[in-house]
């Protein structure tokens, strides 16, 4: 008995995951068919500390990196912990899809996910304090990421509390 392989239908590293911008302007129709096309990549998990040449060194290994935006703090105008890699093919993209998302950067394991593409504004943590929604209900404590999430910081007796 003799048993034949087929070709994959489907790269699970490439294929666009469940994540949608909420904030995206236009249809959902739209914003998947720029998904699937994009040669920009979302960036996450990263330490409030990693620098923009630590990222491209990292992304540079799948291809040629066209630019790299960090996420900022949209109060406090500092690094909070996600970018946005832009390359200039999608095949390039494909590849740090499938060989660094998941990978340790800054000894943090970083997440990648497709990106419609960037538009000015999106480097801003769209979070109520400036930095990023998760950030402010994390309650394990991250060094990493700015100490302990702000609602827990606000809410952990003994300690001053900060007004954001």
């Amino acid at each position: 008995m003799s048993v034949k392989l087929s070709a994959l239908y489907s790269d699970s590293y490439v294929d666009i995951g469940q994540y949608r911008d909420q904030h995206f302007k236009g249809q959902l129709g739209e914003q998947e068919s720029l998904l699937k096309y994009s040669p920009t990549l979302y960036v996450g998990n990263l330490s409030f500390y990693t620098t923009e040449e630590q990222v491209h060194e990292l992304f540079s290994k799948a291809g040629d990196v066209k630019r790299i935006i960090i996420g900022l703090d949209k109060v406090k105008k500092t690094a909070c912990g996600f970018c946005f890699v832009e390359y200039y093919t999608r095949a390039d993209a494909e590849n740090a899809m499938r060989f660094i998302n998941g990978t340790r950067l800054d000894d943090r394991i970083i997440r990648t996910d497709w990106d419609a593409g960037f538009k000015e504004g999106r480097q801003y943590g769209r979070g109520k304090s400036g930095g990023q929604v998760r950030d402010e209900y994390r309650q394990d404590y991250d060094p990493a990421r700015g100490g302990y999430g702000k609602l827990a910081q606000q809410h952990r007796p003994g300690e001053a509390r900060n007004s954001f």
